[in-house]
């Protein structure tokens, strides 16, 4: 006879052994997630090329390649242009000071005056105007006498060559001619002679009747301008040249070798260069 098999009876289940239940889920903790990443994930099929941040902004993209040069060029012709320049103006600056002081020194220890200048005296010769209708040229000749004060106690006066004086009455040039070379010391008054001639003179018809009419009135405007280089000599030191310039007015009582002088002003004024 066959034995008969009975089948063994199961284990008690124990409640640590059995699955939990749904329910039951709550009751164990979930293992932690990992975080979500922050770059997004690139779909499959692409591939992503990842460049160190320097070497984007070491090379500069082709348009740009001409801007990139001029701000990373060095900048050393205009720094050394720059100091040449401070330089330049530091060195004008005290240039000027030191010029300012040395005028100064000079003025406090010279007490420099400017020269007078008058006209003394005036012969005319050669000019006879008898009617407004007279064509006839004329060929004046002027005796000038000049009068030249010196005030300076410790400056000196050097009159060159080159110099003119005219005579005008109204804007016709009536005569010219020149001052003599002189010098003239300090604290010194001079007084010298001067001939001006003029040589085939022609005054228009106004003018020819405003001077027979000054002369019926015994009083003759004229100008007498002098131009004179000079150079001023202080002690030992001799100045560039100068030029001074006289313009004086002058009124005459009549056109002769005995005219005397009516009324005059003088005006005087130099230039340094």
């Amino acid at each position: 006879m066959a034995d008969r098999v009975h089948p063994r009876d199961s284990p008690p289940v124990s409640a640590e052994s059995q699955p939990a239940s749904p329910q039951d889920a709550s009751a164990f903790p979930k293992p932690p997630q990992p975080p979500p990443s922050e770059k997004p994930v690139p779909p499959p099929g692409t591939y992503v090329i990842q460049i160190p941040k320097d070497q984007v902004y070491r090379v500069p993209p082709p348009e740009n390649a001409r801007r990139y040069d001029q701000y990373t060029r060095p900048k050393h012709r205009r720094s050394r242009c720059c100091c040449c320049c401070c330089w330049l103006i530091g060195i004008i600056f005290i240039f000027v000071v030191l010029l300012a002081i040395s005028a100064g020194v000079l003025y406090l220890v010279f007490r420099p005056e400017a020269p007078k200048y008058s006209i003394e005296n005036i012969a005319i010769r050669g000019i006879n105007v008898t009617s407004p209708s007279s064509a006839a040229a004329i060929s004046p000749e002027f005796n000038v006498t000049v009068k030249a004060d010196n005030p300076n106690d410790k400056i000196g006066i050097r009159y060159l060559k080159d110099s003119s004086a005219e005579v005008f009455y109204n804007d016709a040039r009536l005569c010219n001619g020149a001052l003599p070379a002189f010098y003239q010391p300090s604290n010194n008054v001079t007084v010298f002679a001067t001939a001006l001639r003029g040589n085939g003179i022609e005054l228009r018809s106004e003018d020819q009747r405003a001077l027979l009419g000054a002369q019926t009135k015994r009083e003759v405007p004229l100008t007498v301008r002098i131009r004179a280089p000079v150079k001023i000599k202080v002690a030992s030191v001799t100045t560039w040249k100068i030029t001074v310039k006289v313009d004086c007015d002058v009124t005459v009582n009549e056109l002769t070798a005995q005219a005397k002088i009516v009324s005059k002003n003088c005006n005087y004024s130099v230039d340094l260069w």
